[in-house]
């Protein structure tokens, strides 16, 4: 016991003179999920982290950066083994935050964490990191830029493939190489401007540059256009299409929620009127995310109640990104033209949100309903359609396959073309730098230095997205959505 107390304290005193020797704070976190799991891992990162790790690890040299090490773990207070696991050092800057990092990859309970953080609280300079500031330390040191620390957020959060692909590639920086190649041209055609500004007048510089300045600006700004122009596809793909299911009451609304998302999650009654609330629920459908939303049914209701759903109902079919129209098969006539009648009378007037059109109960339909099945693969004017029973489930594969055919056109390939902007604040940023090329070219023939001073105007609001450029009032937002650890 003497041994090991005079060992304990020996660690102590060594293990504060390495972390307070250190500048600034350290600071760590569980980066895992919580919960039990086999293996947890626990972060450090600042300039305390070697003392950290060694005081955890014991005297011997530190393992080599990036190679992991098994170790004994110890409480360096008692000296007691609080597990037996792997480590790993990372050297500044060659590490994920560009500081000093260490990771402990220990046993997963409960117990074991919070004896390893307790551990590590008891250090001198090391404190409990908050959401996202591994990441933000990452941004501060220039290991990346706002939009790949966005797309680092995303990808934690992706819950489909598609939503995956897009994330890693905006975390590997595709995004933001693009819109920094934008902001290198406004820097280039400024600096040209200028030079003429200062210049010309001493016949150094071309009359020819305002038009190369001209011509550059023109083509940046129909770059910008045609990618702003892009249907929403990277921010619906992120934060999932929304597809509101509407029609007339006792149509099957409610079962068809609960068929495609496999449980009860809409109460389903023979009552026509059922369902007044909007019930939501989240799908992947065919590797797209899907946010569909179960409405009361459409009618002129006289009870105060149900004509409060049936007004959420409308306004939910205004917001939608595409609407899963359903009518009772038996009820609707088997020929195109009345079929887009029933279908009008659902829809706002000259809507250009793209439909579904679901018959459903056509286990009901006598002969089979070839007329009414040749009427849904009519095509034009009528928009994709599809026989349905939710009671037998006759139907669902062809849905499921007209679903995910119209969320990968809303969506598109993450993969393919350049990469789509996938954050509201993005399009704020993009639509102003676009309206200050285009005063550009009015202030251009009245006053050129207004004329420069929109090019500059412009670059800001490029530089605001990466974060180059005024960053401090959207850091904040962005990385507190993160977990603590990341």
């Amino acid at each position: 016991m003497a041994l090991r107390r005079a060992l304990s304290a020996a660690g102590r005193r060594w293990a504060r003179g390495l972390c307070s020797a250190a500048w600034g704070d350290t600071i760590f976190a569980l980066s895992s999920g919580h919960g039990r799991c086999g293996v947890a891992v626990i972060r450090t990162s600042g300039p305390g982290s070697r003392g950290a790790l060694q005081s955890l690890t014991g005297p011997p040299e530190l393992p080599p950066p990036r190679v992991l090490t098994l170790r004994r773990i110890r409480d360096p207070d008692t000296a007691e083994t609080l597990d037996r696991g792997l480590v790993v050092w990372f050297a500044g800057p060659q590490s994920f935050t560009g500081e000093d990092c260490a990771e402990l990859h220990v046993h997963g309970g409960p117990a074991v964490v919070s004896g390893v953080l307790r551990a590590l609280g008891r250090l001198p300079g090391l404190r409990p990191a908050e959401p996202g500031e591994f990441t933000r330390r990452a941004f501060r040191r220039g290991k990346l830029d706002l939009t790949a620390a966005e797309g680092l957020g995303d990808l934690i959060r992706a819950e489909t493939e598609a939503q995956r692909r897009q994330a890693l590639r905006q975390m590997e920086g595709e995004l933001g190489r693009l819109y920094q190649r934008w902001s290198q041209t406004l820097t280039q055609a400024l600096a040209h401007l200028e030079a003429y500004i200062d210049f010309s007048e001493d016949d150094n510089v071309e009359e020819e540059v305002l038009s190369q300045v001209d011509a550059t600006v023109r083509a940046l700004e129909q770059e910008i256009g045609a990618h702003l122009q892009d249907g929403r596809r990277g921010e619906l793909l992120r934060g999932g299409v929304h597809a509101v299911i509407a029609g007339p009451p006792n149509v099957g609304k409610s079962s068809l929620l609960n068929l495609l998302c496999r449980r009860p999650a809409a109460i389903v009654s023979p009552v026509a009127g059922t369902t007044r609330d909007v019930v939501e629920v989240a799908l992947n459908v065919g590797g797209y995310p899907l946010v569909l939303s179960d409405t009361a049914g459409l009618r002129d209701a006289t009870d105060p109640v149900e004509q409060e759903g049936v007004s959420r109902a409308r306004d939910r079919l205004q917001q939608a990104d595409l609407v899963l129209a359903v009518l009772d098969a038996a009820a609707v006539p088997p020929e195109p033209a009345g079929l887009g009648a029933a279908l009008g009378s659902l829809l706002p007037p000259a809507t250009a949100t793209p439909c579904i059109l679901v018959l459903n109960k056509a286990d009901l339909l006598r002969g089979g309903g070839g007329a009414l099945r040749d009427a849904c693969a009519h095509g034009d004017p009528l928009p994709p359609a599809t026989l349905l029973s939710c009671k037998t489930g006759e139907g669902l594969d062809h849905l499921l396959e007209l679903l995910a055919r119209q969320l990968a056109r809303l969506c598109g390939d993450p993969l393919a073309g350049s990469p789509s902007v996938t954050q509201s604040r993005h399009s704020l940023h993009l639509g102003d730098c676009a309206a200050a090329l285009a005063r550009y070219g009015r202030e251009r023939r009245r006053d050129l230095g207004l004329a420069a001073e929109r090019l500059r105007l412009a670059r800001r609001h490029l530089g605001r997205i990466t974060g180059h450029v005024g960053a401090e009032d959207v850091l904040d937002i962005i990385f507190r959505d993160f977990c603590v650890g990341k």
